[in-house]
């Protein structure tokens, strides 16, 4: 038998559990910038990810409410789009993967998987407009 024309790995999991796996790394890499799991999910992750970083970076309506769609988490997608996305001047080629070794355990080979530029979770805070600044530009 041959395997041609099946994309992704299937992790010994049902469908339904691969996408809650995925998800949840998915959501962990974006707040925590940096994850250490199997080398296998590393690559896995990579692949989905890279499109939602170039999803995430046209940044409209549409692609916000897909991001939040393929991750489902409100808050993971909002921290990529408004925080994370802004800051990658790269076209392509947003993650790293490191190797990190062996697990103890099982002897799996182990990956680090992050962001190959410096990204910094931290807000820029814009002061808002209230209407007695803008009562007083108008004048």
């Amino acid at each position: 038998m041959h395997r041609h024309s099946y994309k992704g790995r299937k992790f010994g999991r049902e469908t339904d559990q691969r996408l809650a796996l995925t998800r949840g790394l998915m959501c962990s890499l974006i707040k925590y910038q940096s994850i250490t799991t199997t080398l296998a999910r590393a690559k896995e992750i990579r692949r989905m990810m890279e499109k939602l970083i170039t999803m995430a970076k046209k940044g409209d309506l549409h692609h916000r409410r897909l991001v939040i769609a393929r991750l489902n988490d409100l808050e993971a997608a909002t921290l990529l789009v408004d925080v994370i996305a802004p800051q990658i001047k790269r076209n392509s080629g947003y993650l790293r993967i490191e190797r990190a070794g062996y697990r103890r355990g099982d002897n799996s080979e182990m990956g680090t998987i992050s962001f190959v530029d410096n990204i910094s979770l931290e807000v820029a805070e814009k002061p808002e407009k209230t209407k007695e600044t803008t009562k007083k530009e108008a004048k």
